[in-house]
């Protein structure tokens, strides 16, 4: 199977697991903060398959425009897939492709954590947009449903298959947010700190969205190991029917 094949695979798996179970529920919050409304241009950095560009065009309407600007070609072939008339651009959000002041706002959701200069990413986002506005996951530690998963891999795996997953979690710090704002001279105006959860139809879904980053690094006998002592850490986060859902902090800030 070619590289680009394992990459479609990725992305739709991403798009039918990842977006409906966590992704969805919280786009709509960053769009608020975000202030969109009709006719604004607005343009959702490291758009994945496109969720926020699509909660965001369903907030400007048809006299508006909306622009998803992603990496990975594969996630924006199912973005484009989604939604073919909203506009989907190949770039890297370090250096990103329109004038200055192209869109009202700049919105990226699940991303900050893996820029490799967060703070150029920032400055890029306000250098094209009025405002700006960043939603990641918060704290490990006040992620109890992930806290407990991260202690699983660390005991079967080791730290650095723990670190995989932790790295989901790496500006989680509300100091750490309020710092990289600031050297990329962004006044906040908001901050929240707020409650989601990682909702799946089983544990058998959410472990296999969730152990996907340290699946290369482990055998077969150290995964069994690591799916068998999940389902008990996790027990308190499945209901009767069997559905899961795993508490996350989440934190958005804003800056105009």
């Amino acid at each position: 199977m070619s590289d680009y094949s394992l990459s479609m695979r990725a992305a739709e798996f991403y798009e039918t697991t990842m977006v409906p179970a966590l992704f969805a529920p919280w786009a709509p919050r960053a769009v608020s903060a975000a202030g969109v409304g009709v006719g604004q241009r607005v343009l959702d950095v490291a758009c994945g398959t496109g969720v926020v560009a699509r909660a965001a065009a369903d907030r400007v309407g048809p006299s508006g425009t909306v622009v998803g600007l992603d990496a990975n070609e594969a996630m924006l072939a199912v973005a484009r897939r989604l939604r073919p008339d909203l506009r989907w651009v190949p770039g890297d959000a370090h250096d990103l492709p329109f004038d200055d002041d192209s869109f009202d706002a700049a919105i990226s959701q699940a991303a900050l954590m893996f820029f490799g200069d967060r703070v150029a990413v920032l400055r890029e986002m306000r250098r094209v947009a009025g405002r700006v506005v960043i939603q990641v996951p918060g704290r490990l530690a006040a992620s109890p449903g992930y806290e407990a998963l991260a202690e699983v891999i660390a005991r079967r795996a080791g730290p650095a298959a723990r670190d995989l997953l932790g790295a989901y979690f790496n500006v989680g710090e509300p100091a750490l947010l309020k710092e990289l704002f600031e050297r990329a001279g962004l006044r906040i105006d908001q901050f929240e700190t707020w409650m989601g959860a990682t909702r799946s139809a089983s544990l058998d879904t959410f472990l296999a969205a969730e152990l996907l980053p340290i699946l290369e690094t482990i055998d077969d006998g150290v995964r069994a190991a690591i799916l068998d002592d999940s389902r008990r850490a996790l027990a308190p986060f499945v209901d009767p029917s069997g559905a899961v859902a795993a508490p996350i902090e989440v934190q958005l800030i804003a800056a105009g």
